[in-house]
């Protein structure tokens, strides 16, 4: 008895490009824990490239699959790969000071998208508008402070005030460079016409 399979899809195209499109996303932001500096303003915490890889998936892949880029690569950096901030890897890494902001990552890159793309399906993110742009990208930095600066604040047992300060504003400064850095890519088809 013989099965015929070549008339059956098991996945939909759309499925596997998807799939694809968020595994090579969390593989950049691996990558992108590489760019890696101390801040001057809050040595605990290192300045990343990760959060602009947040802005990316949430921008590109929407809501549901921006989410499930960022905890591809939470479960990488877990089950031992060296993607985290400094080639570190392991459970420990989200059980530390940082570890919220790890944490976070998924849920605003979920908000980012669904911002950006809204409820009726994914859009260009060429032509989404340049304030919309921004506010979802603020919006998510609001999500990525809110479960980075607590958790700081309870590793390190520091002041509320001094936690918001070493663990938020102090990195104000980098998250705007990332935003112009996202926008930059976004629009980059606009700026090469030029």
């Amino acid at each position: 008895m013989s099965t015929a399979t070549d008339s059956v899809d098991l996945v939909g195209d759309d499925v596997v490009v998807n799939l694809v499109r968020a595994a090579l996303l969390a593989a950049l932001m691996g990558a992108f824990a590489f760019v890696s500096f101390p801040n001057p303003l809050s040595p605990a915490v290192p300045v990343t490239a990760q959060v602009l890889g947040v802005f990316l998936a949430g921008i590109y892949l929407g809501p549901a699959w921006g989410g499930f880029a960022m905890a591809l690569y939470l479960l990488a950096g877990v089950l031992g790969a060296p993607v985290f901030s400094g080639a570190s890897a392991g459970l420990g890494e989200i059980f530390g000071p940082t570890g919220g902001y790890l944490l976070s990552y998924p849920f605003a890159a979920a908000l980012i998208g669904a911002i950006v793309h809204g409820t009726d399906g994914l859009v260009d993110p060429e032509t989404v508008s340049l304030p919309r742009l921004v506010a979802a990208m603020g919006v998510g930095v609001l999500v990525i402070y809110g479960f980075g600066i607590p958790v700081y604040w309870y590793y390190l047992d520091t002041s509320f005030v001094a936690a918001v300060f070493a663990a938020g504003v102090a990195f104000v400064p980098a998250e705007l460079v990332k935003m112009a850095a996202a926008v930059g890519i976004v629009r980059s088809d606009e700026v090469q016409a030029t």
